[in-house]
């Protein structure tokens, strides 16, 4: 499992900090010029060597500014410390638009420690979130994710976290085109915060945001425009698309549905995948406004299905585990690279046409939460047989997050993101003074 969690480190671009080899190398010049200048008898230093001091003091620059920073620190590699002083960031009691799939606490989990935990980056610390910034960050604006029940989840808590700093009178919660667009308006900031249901991200047979579970998927790999509309003129877009693909084959359709002439073909996953993101991209540079826009990808979200993978008992899942796993890089086999890869090479060849996608690689940090999935802690869309009440494990949920929970991590994220922010570890600015 390390191995895979390396090779997914250094394929999503884990950078190392070398915060703390500069500061090195600036105690050695200040250290080297104390002791050439320190006795006025000494002879005075030829040429060759002035030079040689100027251009190691030019490298060993001073403590970095924030800009130096943002470059430096990866907000994705760190570890999940128990803070309940600070977290949860809301009461889901006191939300009113809570879910009732992530409602874990109304639906009887009474361990609430999954609530309590906070990313703690290496190096920085993530800023915290600030629900009445982010709100005039998004005055006249709209925010909109776009995916899967995952990332309506990402949603809930992105609603969550700001409602509670508007008044009542100021906020509404509408839905539009079948309840596949769901908005959250701040009438005051006239701006919303948006959902909107694509779980292919392009057009398929299981678009339908109540009816979607079919027995054969079906997705028009070439055709997204149908959604697409939806998006047109957005101020940020947060995508995700992952969870729907975790099979090893898709039906891919070319023509319409219903159409005599459509093609119907097999398509092995991760190829359908990239047929699909390729669509996806190619709207993107078409249609999105690069001076306005900001653009997010979501990477995937881990499943905790097998608990033999963290040493487990053999034939359990997710199902009343209480605490984080703490090995740090751990890598479930549900998380896979090969789609992690075709992500990366989209977003590249997006960059290289001049568009920038800025990867949510939460993948790593969310493997390590075993134990904040809803389970059996949700509302139940289809009564209960009398074989799964006496197993529950059967029925567990190890996809979805409870919220309070991760997906809050992955909106501040999201928010140090669009702020385009870090701030450096208190204890490294105690040591640069």
């Amino acid at each position: 499992m390390a191995n895979k969690a390396q090779i997914a480190a250094a394929s999503w671009g884990v950078k190392t900090s070398f915060h703390s080899l500069v500061a090195l190398l600036l105690a050695g010049v200040v250290f080297g010029v104390v002791y050439l200048t320190r006795d006025a008898e000494q002879p005075p230093l030829d040429e060759d060597r002035v030079a040689l001091l100027q251009n190691s003091a030019k490298t060993a620059s001073p403590s970095p500014a924030p800009s130096t920073l943002e470059k430096e620190c990866d907000l994705f590699s760190g570890r999940w410390v128990f803070d309940n002083v600070s977290y949860p960031l809301y009461k889901e009691k006191e939300c009113k638009y809570m879910s009732d799939q992530l409602a874990c606490e109304k639906f009887g989990r009474e361990d609430l420690r999954y609530q309590q935990w906070r990313w703690q980056p290496h190096g920085c610390d993530l800023p915290r979130f600030n629900a009445t910034a982010l709100l005039e960050r998004l005055r006249n604006k709209r925010l909109v994710y776009v995916g899967d029940s995952l990332n309506r989840g990402q949603w809930v808590s992105m609603v969550c976290l700001v409602e509670s700093a508007i008044p009542p009178n100021l906020k509404s919660m509408s839905s539009e085109h079948n309840n596949s667009l769901l908005i959250f308006k701040a009438s005051e900031y006239n701006a919303t915060i948006e959902y909107y249901w694509a779980p292919l991200l392009v057009e398929s047979n299981s678009d339908d945001p109540f009816n979607h579970r079919v027995p054969n998927r079906i997705v028009r790999v070439q055709a997204i425009e149908k959604h697409a509309r939806h998006w047109s003129d957005v101020d940020i877009l947060v995508f995700d698309s992952y969870l729907w693909w975790r099979r090893s084959q898709m039906k891919v359709l070319w023509g319409s549905f219903g159409s005599r002439d459509a093609i119907y073909k097999d398509v092995m996953i991760p190829r359908a995948y990239e047929m699909a993101l390729n669509t996806w991209s190619d709207w993107l540079e078409v249609h999105v406004n690069r001076s306005k826009t900001q653009v997010f990808f979501v990477s995937m979200s881990p499943t905790h299905e097998r608990a033999e993978e963290w040493d487990g008992d053999v034939g359990q899942n997710c199902y009343a585990e209480t605490e984080p796993i703490t090995k740090e890089g751990y890598w479930g086999i549900g998380s896979d690279l090969a789609m992690m890869r075709v992500v990366e090479s989209v977003v590249d060849g997006l960059k290289a046409r001049g568009l920038g996608v800025q990867i949510l690689n939460v993948t790593q940090l969310s493997e390590y939460r075993k134990e904040a999935h809803p389970s059996i802690h949700r509302r139940q869309w289809e009564p209960l047989t009398e074989e799964q009440k006496k197993k529950p494990i059967s029925y567990a949920d190890c996809s979805h997050w409870c919220l309070p929970g991760v997906p809050d991590v992955w909106n501040e994220l999201l928010y140090a993101h669009i702020f385009q922010n870090r701030t450096q570890r208190l204890e490294d600015r105690v040591e640069g003074l």
